[in-house]
């Protein structure tokens, strides 16, 4: 399982219902992309309190890199994607994204893509 993690730090003038509206779009990406097995999406509750302005993000969890790769190149994927782009801090620099194998065991190398 591929895990794709994208932390986004919104714009000031972004409201709490734009936000809702960007993660009620990102939803509706499920079901239409084979291999996408889930989508969680919100705004950070840590404790630690560290998230250097990255306040809100998502979590999709893909079957294998060719899912995640398919859900890259999908039009609605490509349309959300600009969405983000354009709300966050900066731009793309207000986007980080991290893709994690998370089905083998800590230290052995995923053979993805460099």
């Amino acid at each position: 399982m591929i895990r794709h993690i994208v932390l986004i730090r919104f714009r000031e003038d972004i409201t709490t219902a734009e936000v809702a509206d960007i993660f009620a779009e990102l939803h509706r990406i499920e079901g239409k992309i084979p291999g996408l097995l889930s989508i969680t999406s919100g705004r950070s509750e840590s404790p630690e309190k560290i998230e250097r302005g990255y306040m809100h993000g998502f979590i999709a969890d893909f079957t294998d890199w060719a899912a995640l790769e398919a859900y890259q190149v999908h039009p609605a994927h490509k349309k959300l994607g600009a969405r983000l782009v354009e709300n966050a801090v900066g731009g793309l620099d207000g986007i980080l994204v991290f893709d994690l194998p998370a089905d083998l065991p800590a230290g052995l190398p995923s053979g993805a893509p460099a």
